[in-house]
Order: C-alpha cells, then structure tokens, then sequence
C-alpha cells in the first residue's frame, strides 16, 4: 500500500519478515523516521526502494489509526511545504484524475468539447514532465 503524507511518502508490504511485521519503505531518506520515529531504517542498494524498515504490524496500526483520528485537513496537497514531495503527488494527482469519467473541475462528461480542453491541460501539465527530486 501506498501511504501520502504531508512530509512523507512510503509505501507498506509484507515481504522478507515475520507474519507480525510490516515491511515500510521509503524513496528519500527520513520519510520513514517522520511517520515511525522509532524504527530502525537501513539503506538498501539494488531495491526498488531505498529505505527499508521492518516494523511489528500492532505499530503500524496504532501510528496510522493515530493519524487518521487526528487528520484536519481541508486540502492534503495544500498542507505539503516540501516542493519536490508536493510536486511528486500533484503529477500523481493528475494521472490519478485520469482514471475518472470525467476529469476534475470539468463541467461535462468524458467526449464533450469541455472535456477535451481539460485533457489538453491535463496532458500540457502532467504529461513528459521529469520530477526533480533532491536526495
């Protein structure tokens, strides 16, 4: 699963540990430590991702159902301060939209001249764009 955060991003698996463990990673170095302060984070060349922490599933559960019951935000990628993290999730965001009938803020259905306007916005901004990210 992937996880979105305002200062993080990690995606959470079970592989490579205990029936009562979780496997977090990470792409950029502390995104793990900023959502589970106390795990023990290795660097791991030659992996999809870079960061990788073994972490008990009870933890997992309790540091997410802690965030989910203190969530206030009105607009998630209004609250990213990071600009390569909040520019990562908004080319997501725009690919992500694709997959509706009818692409956000659109005022008509998939195939009307409105909505060919809005995918040629989408595709100008989101299409063939490298994401820089500083390491």
């Amino acid at each position: 699963m992937w996880f979105c955060f305002k200062d993080a991003f990690v995606s959470i698996v079970h592989k490579d540990c205990k029936a009562d463990e979780l496997l977090v990673r990470a792409r950029v170095e502390g995104h793990i430590e900023a959502v589970f302060p106390n795990a023990k984070v290795r660097k791991t060349y030659g992996t999809d991702y870079l960061f990788r922490a073994v972490i008990k599933r009870k933890e997992v559960g309790r540091v997410l159902t802690n965030i989910a019951f203190h969530y206030s935000e009105p607009n998630f990628k209004n609250s990213v301060r990071d600009d390569d993290l909040h520019h990562a999730y908004s080319a997501v965001w725009g690919v992500m939209s694709r997959l509706q009938e009818s692409l956000p803020y659109s005022r008509g259905p998939a195939g009307s001249a409105l909505q060919s306007e809005m995918d040629s916005f989408y595709n100008e901004r989101f299409d063939d764009k490298p994401i820089q990210m500083s390491l």
